[in-house]
C-alpha cells in the first residue's frame, strides 16, 4: 500500500503565498498590457505608452488623443512635465532632437505657435543651431513665407536692411544665393534632373555630363555634331514638327556644351573682345545651362534676326506645350542675371513649363517655391 505524500503545513503556507503573488503578478501584467494597448490603439508607441503610464498621464493623453509631438516627447529622455501642454500644441516635425529643441525654445520665451513655425522651416540641424541663439524679434515677418529657411535668418535680415526690399523678395533673393556676388561661393549641382537649376550662383563640376546624350540630326539642327539629352530632344523635335505643320520653320542652332566647350568659348571671346565683354555676356565654365543638355538655342530657317521672326512669336506662345520654357525673358533679367535671349529655351517637362508660363515666373522662382527642400 502506497503512502500519500503530505506537505508540511509550513510548506503549504509558502506555496499559497507564492501562488497569491503569482496571481497578483499575472493580474498586474494583464492590466499593464491592457493599459498599453489602450494607448497604442490611438497611435502611441509602446515606448511612449510605458512612460505615459509611469508618469500617470494616461487619462490626460486619452483625452488629447493621437499626438505625434507628444508621442515623441514621451519617447525622449528630454521630456519635461512642465512642457506637457506645449508638446500637445506644437506641430510635429520628424526631427531627431525635436523634444530637446522644443524645451530650449520654450525656455527662450517662444510661443507654441512660434516654435511650430521654427520647426517647419528647417532641418533638425538647422533648428538645433537656431535654438542656441538668443530669441529673435522678427520671426513671423519672414516665416509666414512657406519657402523661408530658418538657417538664413540673419541673411534675410541683412539683405532686407541693405536693399530695402520686402520680406518675400528678400527670402527669394537669399534662397537663390543672390545676396552674394555672382560666381562667389556657388552651390555645386551634382545630380542630373529635368528640373535642375544652373545659373551664376549654382554651378556644374568640370566632369558633369548629362544623362542619355544623343546626336541631333541635320533635319533638326543647323550643323553636325550637336548633342542633347534624349528626352529633351524628343520634345524639341515634336515642337519643331508641330511648328512646321503650322507653317513655321524652327531649327536648333546650339544645344549641349561641355565644360571644356565653355572654356573655349570664353577664351575665344576674350581674345576677340576683351575681359569687359566676357564678364558681361559670356558665362564662366560650369555656370552655363547648356552643360545640362536640356537647353537649346532655337533659330528660324528663314529669318536672320530670330526675335523679329514669326517663328519667335510662335515659340513664345507654344513652347510650354512641349515642356519648354522661355528661359531668359527681358522681364526676368534681374532674377536670372542673364540678359534677354530670345533664342534660348530650356526643357523642364510639361507640368513645370505650364506652371511657369501661366504664372509668368522664372525657373529660379519655381525652384525656390517648390523644389528647394
Amino acid at each position: 500500500m502506497k503512502r500519500k505524500l503530505r506537505l508540511k503545513p509550513s510548506v503549504l503556507k509558502v506555496l499559497k503565498i507564492l501562488g497569491t503573488i503569482l496571481v497578483i503578478f499575472l493580474s498586474l501584467l494583464i492590466f499593464y498590457f491592457i493599459q498599453v494597448n489602450d494607448l497604442t490603439k490611438i497611435g502611441y508607441s509602446k515606448k511612449a505608452a510605458n512612460q505615459i503610464l509611469i508618469k500617470f498621464k494616461k487619462k490626460d493623453v486619452i483625452n488629447i488623443g493621437k499626438n505625434k509631438t507628444l508621442n515623441k516627447a514621451f519617447e525622449s529622455e528630454a521630456y519635461k512635465e512642465k512642457n506637457f501642454d506645449s508638446y500637445t500644441k506644437i506641430k510635429y516635425q520628424n526631427h531627431e532632437h525635436l523634444t530637446e529643441n522644443i524645451n530650449k525654445l520654450l525656455k527662450k520665451g517662444y510661443t507654441n505657435e512660434e516654435i511650430s513655425i521654427i520647426l517647419a522651416h528647417g532641418t533638425d540641424q538647422d533648428v538645433s543651431e537656431f535654438a542656441k541663439r538668443d530669441k529673435v524679434r522678427y520671426l513671423e515677418e519672414f516665416y509666414t513665407i512657406d519657402f523661408a529657411k530658418i538657417k538664413y535668418y540673419d541673411r534675410y535680415l541683412n539683405y532686407m536692411d541693405s536693399s530695402r526690399e520686402d520680406e518675400e523678395t528678400s527670402v527669394l533673393i537669399v534662397n537663390l544665393e543672390m545676396d552674394k556676388e555672382e560666381y562667389e561661393d556657388p552651390v555645386v549641382v551634382k545630380n542630373f534632373s529635368y528640373d535642375m537649376l544652373v545659373n551664376k550662383h549654382r554651378m556644374l563640376s568640370k566632369d558633369f555630363v548629362p544623362n542619355d546624350l544623343v546626336m541631333i540630326g541635320l533635319d533638326y539642327a543647323s550643323e553636325k555634331g550637336l548633342k542633347a539629352n534624349r528626352t529633351a530632344l524628343i520634345a524639341a523635335k515634336k515642337m519643331i514638327d508641330q511648328a512646321e505643320k503650322e507653317g513655321y520653320q524652327l531649327v536648333i542652332n546650339s544645344s549641349y556644351r561641355s565644360y571644356e566647350d565653355q572654356e573655349e568659348i570664353e577664351k575665344t571671346y576674350r581674345d576677340l573682345y576683351g575681359d569687359n565683354y566676357v564678364s558681361k555676356y559670356v558665362l564662366r565654365p560650369g555656370f552655363s545651362e547648356h552643360q545640362t543638355g536640356l537647353s537649346f538655342d532655337i533659330g528660324s530657317r528663314r529669318a536672320n534676326v530670330f526675335a523679329k521672326s514669326e517663328e519667335y512669336k510662335w515659340i513664345v506662345e507654344n513652347c510650354y506645350k512641349f515642356g519648354f520654357i522661355y528661359r531668359f525673358k527681358t522681364d526676368f533679367e534681374e532674377i536670372t542675371g542673364i540678359r534677354h535671349e530670345a533664342w534660348h529655351y530650356r526643357y523642364v517637362g510639361k507640368k513645370i513649363a505650364k506652371y511657369i508660363y501661366d504664372n509668368n515666373i522664372t525657373l529660379e522662382e519655381y525652384y525656390v517655391r517648390f523644389l528647394d527642400k
